[in-house]
């Protein structure tokens, strides 16, 4: 096949090159079989060991990103030079591979675990390993393309040469090949470009387009509990007061959900929102898994708050979550009462172990009265809450949109939800890749740290005012609980506000009356 590693004759000389140690070992390694497979075996294997150990995850900044196209590209190039020969495009992705699954052995979540053949199974392949596939064995398998071909070229090249013309097919294949390299050279280039465009967020502006100078509007980075974590700040005036909003998950980012439901609230007060760690822009400061503890977040949460009242000279600011939101900030309000002007909770989480039992109960009712039998088994063989699996909590929140008919706003659903609300300009490409697997890592993280939580026993009193932002067509399992708290509850004061047209988002869903709600209510009796 004119592709093995002893088709051709090793050169006395390399020509064009200066380096006459590189010429040396090459010439030994091309006329030493067995030393050349080792070598080409030995190199892949060292940069995924160090990519393990830097990257156990993978790549996850955009900085991550470039080194690990980088390094692949070499990789195979070094691999390609030294077997002279195509078969290195398959043997150093495999020893690679091989090697790094090795030594990450030990990292956990849905990302670097076993694989599952089920939807969130796909996803997270796709997110996790895919995505690196993508950015490190293609780059080197071209790699190793391109340095088989200059060896080859380089044998070819030598004195006494004589292997004589190539035939009609030969030339064919050639070309082919040629032209494959050439659309996947530019591929990865293009890729890499893309990967590169850095993240920004558009300033304030005036009517006429101009700058508003009393204005602020960045992604800032911030040293949170020891780690590097991202808030995009906004908003008309510094002397506003402060919103910090908390998003739901664990380890869901609202970033692209703000920007694109959240203008009218940047008129009125500075709006900060947090990729808590492990989430989104946030995703890098997940590990040590083993530090990040629910006392850990509620700690960064009052951390995060510090730092607003600091710097815009607030004594008090306004907190805001959304569904696994709303268990944080409810924690931080009831550890820190003094720091909050109120507490605004859109889909009230009140016990997770309690809702994922009634969302079981709806789902098997769902499989019963449409005489799914298989979603029926597939329920039942899932066991019950709080799940010794947390891929469970995830399947069984899977069917809630076939029995719960919301949301009602039109097109919402496209625009608010993944991955459509990550199409704005404060993602980067690794942001939005990181959008989704840091919910999944960051899920499993948190999730079994939450089974003891139920706010009917451990909450019933509040230091701040309570207001409950509840869609009409919230799912049972979280409706029904967050009114029993409410009406549990002994606060400053606190009310209950229904959106008719929303469901588990109703300040995405309804964002004109989620406004005038904290205007005209919260801000008017609060400030």
């Amino acid at each position: 096949m004119g592709d093995g590693l002893t088709d051709l004759q090793a050169p006395d000389s390399i020509p064009g090159s200066t380096d006459a140690f590189v010429a040396r070992g090459l010439r030994l390694l091309w006329r030493d079989r067995r030393t050349a497979i080792a070598v080409a075996v030995v190199v892949p294997a060292l940069a995924a060991l160090l990519c393990a150990l830097a990257m156990p995850r993978g790549p996850i900044t955009t900085t991550q990103a470039l080194v690990t196209m980088i390094a692949g590209l070499l990789t195979g190039g070094s691999v390609g030079l030294v077997l002279r020969s195509r078969w290195a495009m398959a043997l150093a992705p495999a020893v690679f591979v091989a090697v790094y699954e090795m030594v990450r052995i030990g990292s956990s979540g849905p990302t670097v675990d076993a694989m599952h053949a089920d939807v969130v199974g796909i996803i997270t392949i796709i997110v996790g390993r895919g995505v690196h596939g993508l950015l490190a064995l293609v780059p080197m398998i071209l790699g190793a393309a391109y340095g088989a071909a200059l060896a080859r070229r380089w044998c070819a090249a030598s004195p006494g040469d004589d292997r004589g013309g190539i035939s009609r097919r030969g030339r064919i294949g050639r070309v082919t090949r040629r032209t494959v390299t050439g659309i996947v050279t530019i591929g990865v280039l293009a890729l890499a470009f893309v990967i590169a465009l850095p993240a920004a967020t558009a300033p304030i502006l005036t009517a006429n387009g101009n700058d508003v100078p009393e204005g602020v509007a960045e992604l800032a980075t911030l040293e949170v509990g020891g780690q590097d974590q991202m808030v995009m700040i906004r908003g008309r005036s510094t002397e506003n007061p402060v919103l910090l909003f908390l998003a739901g998950g664990p380890g869901g980012s609202d970033i692209g959900a703000m920007r694109l439901f959240g203008e009218r609230l940047e008129q009125r007060f500075v709006v900060a929102t947090w990729d808590q760690r492990g989430a989104g822009k946030s995703r890098a400061a997940l590990d040590p898994t083993e530090t990040y503890t629910l006392d850990r977040i509620v700690a960064d949460t009052i951390e995060v708050t510090e730092y607003l009242r600091q710097r815009f000279d607030e004594q008090k600011i306004y907190l805001v979550g959304n569904s696994w939101g709303t268990t944080l900030g409810v924690l931080a309000a009831q550890q820190r009462p003094d720091l909050y002007s109120a507490f605004v909770g859109t889909g009230q989480m009140v016990s997770e172990t309690e809702t994922d039992r009634m969302f079981l109960q709806d789902s098997l009712t769902y499989a019963r009265s449409t005489g799914d039998a298989d979603l029926e088994a597939t329920l039942l063989g899932l066991g019950e809450s709080p799940y010794a699996d947390v891929r469970a909590v995830m399947v069984v929140a899977g069917y809630e949109r076939k029995w719960n008919d919301y949301p009602r706003v039109p097109d919402y659903a496209a625009e608010g939800e993944m991955p459509m609300n990550l199409m704005v300009d404060e993602y980067s490409l690794m942001d939005k890749i990181n959008a989704a697997a840091g919910t999944l890592d960051t899920f499993m993280t948190v999730y079994p740290q939450l089974a003891g939580i139920d706010f009917r026993v451990q909450a019933k009193e509040l230091g701040v005012p309570v207001y409950l932002v509840e869609g009409l067509y919230e799912a049972r399992g979280r409706a029904v609980l967050a009114r029993e708290w409410f009406d549990l509850l002994q606060a400053p004061s606190k009310q209950w506000i229904t959106f008719d047209n929303s469901g588990h988002r109703p300040l995405f869903e309804e964002p004109d009356r989620f406004f005038e709600v904290m205007t005209g209510t919260v801000l008017a009796e609060t400030s």
